[in-house]
């Protein structure tokens, strides 16, 4: 059974280890969802829902090992933060765009349209890095449309 923590102080926020397979993201949605609807947010359901399945989709694609952990958090009032940490540090995501036949790769570019930023951390130290999160900021507000090519690392 997996077992969603809650942030102890701060805002909130949430997060489960969930296997590294492709239902993995049916799991990470509905994380998505009940936290927008607890938070009263549910007018960003569905980006957030798009943007926390495409990054699951590059960690069960690109990463390596068992597991990852889905984040989800509100930094800020008129902020989401969303994340997925991995154990593939040198498989970095890298925004493309395919060619009109491709039936891939078009990911990060709704991820971009969708959010105000989005990037990666490596994790661990710098000459032994054993992991990466990737984040996204998703604006929060009704009124706030996201802010396209805001790429950060």
């Amino acid at each position: 059974m997996n077992v969603v923590r809650p942030r102890r102080t701060g805002h909130p926020g949430y997060n489960v280890v969930l296997p590294r397979e492709p239902q993995t993201a049916t799991e990470a949605r509905c994380l998505v969802r009940v936290s927008l609807s607890a938070w009263e947010l549910d007018h960003a359901t569905g980006p957030a829902e798009l943007v926390i399945s495409e990054l699951v989709a590059n960690a069960v694609r690109h990463a390596r090992g068992p597991m990852v952990r889905v984040i989800v958090e509100r930094p800020t009032d008129d902020q989401v933060y969303l994340g997925v940490v991995d154990r593939a540090p040198n498989a970095l995501p890298q925004q493309q765009t395919p060619h009109a036949e491709a039936s891939q790769g078009r990911g990060l570019l709704m991820v971009d349209a969708f959010t105000t930023r989005w990037g990666y951390d490596r994790l661990g130290p710098a000459r032994r890095f054993w992991g990466k999160r990737v984040w996204a900021l998703l604006p929060a507000k009704a009124d706030s449309p996201a802010r396209q090519g805001h790429h950060v690392r």
